[in-house]
């Protein structure tokens, strides 16, 4: 009885460690932004390019945190550099950027087209 009662409880504490970590790594990779002023500041450099299909990254800007879900290209823009979980910073010309982004006008249509950029947002 006491095995039995010790291993219900180390599987409790094993099923409590994934759920935990599945939640950190949710909020990890959240697309919280916040725009800085200077590029030493920024974790990204920016470009917003005139065209879908020169992106990266296709975004759709939402208005909610908890809709920025994972590393999808869709953003929240927020209100302090502490609350983001990337800071960017909107570059003059695509040969600055490490990321070019398109905005779109439908959640749907954001996401990566190129695979290779995609550890810049995590």
């Amino acid at each position: 009885m006491y095995i039995d009662s010790k291993l219900y409880h180390m599987k409790n504490h094993v099923v409590f460690i994934i759920i935990f970590t599945v939640l950190i790594n949710f909020k990890v990779s959240a697309q919280k932004v916040y725009s800085v002023n200077s590029d030493y500041q920024a974790d990204v450099k920016v470009f917003v390019v005139d065209a879908d299909y020169k992106a990266d990254l296709l975004v759709y800007k939402v208005d909610s945190d908890y809709k920025a879900d994972g590393n999808t290209g869709r953003w929240f823009f927020t209100d302090s550099d502490y609350k983001a979980n990337k800071k960017i910073f909107f570059v003059d010309a695509d040969y600055k950027a490490d990321l070019k982004i398109y905005f779109v006008g439908s959640d749907y249509q954001s996401g990566w087209k190129n695979q290779e950029k995609q550890h810049l947002m995590y």
